[in-house]
């Protein structure tokens, strides 16, 4: 188990570290920048990396909503659920820590601001609101879970798993970041949070229950698709 955390603690905390960290440092660089495209894929390329890297150890899930949907489908054994979440979380926090200390080297720092974290309202990158993000956020980590499960399921080829999950998670950012940022991810999203300018802590509730909900909702919905694992 002690291994297994380790393995979730290092893949959430190099999510956080790679997706964060490129929209933070890298998307809005003048006329260079990688903008929400590359953001998007940033995300989707630290998932691919890290479930080929760890996912033999722990699983690859680095995300308490995957956690919670394979509970559900299933797939992982629900005395492990709660230490699986303090690793990510613990390996989320521990990638924002760096993040700012980055961040706070610049010349002129003036505070971190968004810090790329995730909100509604007046924290929306496009001003989407309370409903329109947790309609988001609910669907979006579904459609997560159903790719996760059906990715790693007997009925897909072996070994592209990370494949398509890393671009599951590109594509699911490409839609969703001009409403909430894009949390589908709760350990990503408390880790900013924390340091972040504005209401991010104030909103970081929706982020917790809108995927874990959603993950509940794909696990549901793979089951009744399929009897296989």
């Amino acid at each position: 188990m002690t291994k297994k955390l380790l393995a979730e603690f290092i893949g959430t905390f190099w999510l956080v570290l790679g997706g964060c960290g490129s929209a933070v440092l890298a998307a809005g660089v003048p006329d260079v920048g990688i903008g929400w495209l590359g953001v998007s894929l940033a995300f989707g390329l630290t998932v691919l990396t890290m479930a080929y890297a760890v996912g033999g150890i722990s699983g690859g899930h680095f995300n308490p909503a995957v956690s919670l949907g394979l509970m559900i489908a299933g797939r992982f054994e629900a005395k492990d659920l709660l230490p699986y979440w303090a690793a990510q979380v613990a390996g989320a926090i521990a990638a924002a820590v760096v993040l700012f200390v980055i961040v706070s080297g610049q010349a002129g720092f003036a505070g971190v601001g968004g810090f790329a974290s995730n909100g509604f309202g007046e924290a929306s990158p496009m001003g989407y609101g309370l409903t329109s993000a947790f309609v988001t956020e609910v669907v979006m980590t579904a459609a997560f879970l159903v790719i996760i499960l059906g990715a790693t399921s007997k009925l897909a080829p072996a070994g592209f798993a990370p494949i398509a999950i890393g671009l599951g998670l590109t594509l699911i950012h490409l839609i969703s970041i001009p409403v909430t940022n894009t949390s589908v991810n709760p350990a990503r999203s408390t880790g900013v949070a924390l340091f972040a300018d504005g209401p991010a802590l104030a909103q970081l509730w929706l982020f917790w229950v809108a995927p874990l909900i959603g993950a509940a909702v794909g696990a549901v919905i793979w089951k009744a698709m399929t009897t296989s694992d």
